[in-house]
């Protein structure tokens, strides 16, 4: 239940998919929204705190996440040959820009050479800093890869979508339980 098999995913890879999936959603949604606010508003400098701070969970989540997927095994794929080759360069496409953003946005915050205080239980270091248009330049690579992230993002929703209503495989049935793969193996 908590592996994955051949057949379908387990618990683990379940439960890093839509943790992932609502995090990446919610940290654009409060991404775009602080880009509005005001000096003077209220959440000028909590909003930023809170983005940071649930950005290096999921950069630690990622992390946990490519290491699990590295040592489990990946379910069989459905559909055409070219619907499965298109699945996998998805797949990595997503976890590349993943990696990007959450990288990109680790140097914007560290580019003064502070470190990222991650909900104030602890802080994550600057290990690189102060390099020439630092927070400048990463923050166009963290922009630019959030919203590239959200369209690919998208098009795997409908992807998964398109699997399950028009061509009747069971590939969002296996990401929604691990019970429904072992049923089928």
């Amino acid at each position: 239940m908590w592996r994955n098999t051949r057949s379908g995913w387990g618990l683990v890879s379940i439960s890093f998919h839509w943790l992932s999936a609502l995090a990446v959603i919610g940290l654009f949604i409060l991404g775009w929204w602080m880009t509005g606010l005001g000096y003077y508003d209220p959440w000028y400098n909590q909003g930023p705190w809170v983005h940071r701070s649930i950005g290096i969970l999921l950069l630690m989540v990622t992390t946990a996440r490519i290491v699990w997927r590295l040592v489990q095994p990946t379910p069989k794929g459905e559909g055409s040959r070219f619907e499965r080759l298109a699945a996998h360069v998805g797949h990595i496409g997503l976890y590349v820009l993943l990696l990007l953003v959450m990288l990109s946005g680790y140097l914007i915050s560290t580019a003064n050479g502070r470190g990222v205080s991650v909900f104030d239980w602890f802080e994550m270091p600057a290990v690189l800093s102060n390099l020439p248009n630092q927070a400048s330049i990463a923050g166009d690579i963290h922009w630019y890869s959030a919203v590239t992230l959200i369209v690919i993002a998208a098009g795997h929703a409908l992807a998964a979508l398109k699997h399950h209503f028009v061509s009747r495989h069971a590939t969002l049935s296996r990401m929604l339980s691990p019970a429904y793969s072992r049923r089928r193996a």
